[in-house]
C-alpha cells in the first residue's frame, strides 16, 4: 500500500460541508490541523458524531476558556532544553515537535500552537544529562510523534542511546501505528534499525496511542507484527475521551483488540484539564465506572491496564470510586512517595485531582528547576481567560 497523502488545509476537506470548513478554519489557524488520507478513510462521513472524525477534526470547543496550556506542569521537570527528568530513572527527550496526527485532544496541545516552540533541534544538552546520571535507565522519546522522524535521525538517537551503559530501555511514544501503518511496515531500514539496538537485554518500546477498535485495521496489524519481529514491545496508553471511547463496550472491545494483537494495555488516562479540551472531558467517578464495566468484559490480559492521572505531583491511580470518596494511590511520585494511599471526597462533578478537597495535603506545587524551556513558559502572554482553569477546590 503506498504511503498516505497528508493535508494540513481544512478547507479542501470536502467531507465536511464549506459553512462548517469556514468556521473550523478559525480553530485551524490557530491549532494546527494535520490528518493522512489512510486515517481519513477510517471515519463514517455519513455520522456526526463519528468517534474516530472527533479525534482528529477540530471541535469548536478548542477554542474556550477552559483548562491551561500545560496542565501538568511538565515545564518545571526540564534540566536541559529538550530534557524532562521528573521519575528518578526515567528521562524523556522532546525530539519532535510535529506529530503524524494532530489529536484534538492533546494533552500537549500548545505544541500545535504556532506561536509555541518547545522541541528543540539540538538533542545533544539531553544526550549528554543522560550520560551524566546513571539513575537514568528508561528514556521516552517524545514530542509531538518521535517515529515522525526520518529513520536516519531516529537511528543516530538510538545509537547513542545505546552507548549510555546505563540506559535499559528505550521508548518511544507514537500515534503511527494506527495513523501511518505503512510508515512502519515498508521501511525495512526502520525495521532493521530496531532489530540491531532492541536486544533481548536491553529493550525498544513503542507506546502506542490507540483511542478507539476501530483504528486497529488489517495495516494496524501488519505494523505491529513488523514491530515486534523486530524485537519491539508494543504497549497502549489511551485516556477516556468523552465521545469517543467513554462506552464500556468500545472499551472493552479495544481491551481484546490490543490483547488480540499481542498488544499490553498499559495505561487508561483522566484526560487532562488542557486549554481547549471541555468537549472531551468527563467527571472520574464516570470514568471509574466505565472504565470497571470495561474490564469486566475483557480477559485478565485486558484488566492489566491501570486507571491513571499524569497529574504534576506523579502519576496518580484510581483504585475506586464509591460512595462520595476517592481511593487513590501513587504509582509514581515525583517527591518519592511511591503507593502512598489516599481517601479523599469526590464530588459529583469532580474531573482531576485538584477537584478533590483535601487533595493539597498530599503534594506541593515545584518549582521549576532550569530556564531550558525554550518558549513553553509564555502563558503570562496569554488572556486571562486563556490560562484559567475551572475548579471546584480553588486552593492551587
Amino acid at each position: 500500500m503506498p504511503q498516505p497523502k497528508y493535508m494540513t488545509d481544512i478547507g479542501k476537506l470536502t467531507n465536511i460541508p464549506e459553512k462548517e470548513r469556514e468556521k473550523l478554519k478559525l480553530i485551524t489557524d490557530k491549532f494546527v490541523f494535520r490528518v493522512n488520507d489512510y486515517y481519513l478513510n477510517l471515519i463514517d462521513w455519513d455520522d456526526p458524531n463519528d468517534p474516530v472524525r472527533k479525534l482528529v477534526i477540530p471541535n469548536e470547543d478548542e477554542l474556550g476558556e477552559y483548562g491551561r496550556w500545560d496542565a501538568s506542569d511538565e515545564d518545571t521537570n526540564y534540566v536541559v532544553p529538550g530534557c524532562q527528568h521528573k521519575y528518578n530513572s526515567t528521562a524523556l527527550l522532546i525530539v519532535s515537535e510535529v506529530c503524524g496526527a494532530y489529536c484534538r485532544y492533546c494533552f500537549r496541545k500548545r505544541l500545535f500552537r504556532n506561536d509555541v516552540k518547545e522541541a528543540v533541534s539540538d538533542i545533544e544538552p539531553g544526550l549528554q544529562y543522560i550520560a551524566q546520571h546513571p539513575e537514568i535507565s528508561n528514556v521516552l522519546l517524545t514530542g509531538g510523534d518521535s517515529l515522525i522522524l526520518g529513520t536516519a535521525k531516529l537511528k543516530i538517537i538510538l545509537e547513542r542511546l545505546r552507548a549510555i551503559e546505563h540506559v535499559k530501555i528505550i521508548r518511544l511514544g507514537s500515534k503511527m501505528p494506527v495513523f501511518n501503518p505503512m510508515r512502519i511496515y515498508e521501511d525495512e531500514a526502520l525495521l532493521e534499525t530496531f532489530k540491531e539496538y532492541s536486544t533481548p537485554e536491553k529493550r525498544i518500546y513503542v507506546m502506542a496511542h490507540i483511542n478507539h477498535p476501530r483504528e486497529i485495521t488489517p495495516e494496524a496489524i501488519q505494523g505491529f507484527t513488523a514491530l515486534q519481529k523486530a524485537g519491539v514491545i508494543l504497549v497502549n496508553q489511551t485516556p477516556i475521551l468523552r465521545g469517543i471511547n467513554d462506552d464500556p463496550k468500545i472499551l472493552g472491545e479495544l481491551l481484546d483488540k490490543l490483547s488480540e494483537a499481542g498488544v499490553t494495555p498499559y495505561y487508561f488516562f483522566i484526560n487532562r484539564p488542557v486549554a481547549g479540551n471541555n468537549a472531551f472531558v468527563l467527571p472520574l467517578r464516570e470514568v471509574y465506572d466505565i472504565v470497571e464495566q470495561a474490564k469486566a468484559l475483557t480477559s485478565g490480559l485486558g484488566k492489566r491496564v491501570r486507571l491513571s492521572m499524569s497529574h504534576t505531583s506523579g502519576k496518580i491511580e484510581i483504585l475506586a470510586i464509591e460512595e462520595g470518596k476517592a481511593y487513590l494511590k501513587y504509582h509514581q511520585s515525583r517527591d518519592g512517595h511511591y503507593g502512598r494511599f489516599m481517601i479523599l471526597d469526590c464530588p459529583e462533578q469532580a474531573t482531576w485531582f485538584d477537584d478533590l478537597p483535601g487533595n493539597e495535603q498530599y503534594w506541593r506545587k515545584p518549582v521549576k528547576k532550569t530556564n531550558a524551556v525554550v518558549s513553553v513558559n509564555t502563558l503570562a502572554d496569554m488572556p486571562a481567560a486563556s490560562r484559567k482553569v475551572k475548579r471546584l477546590n480553588s486552593n492551587h
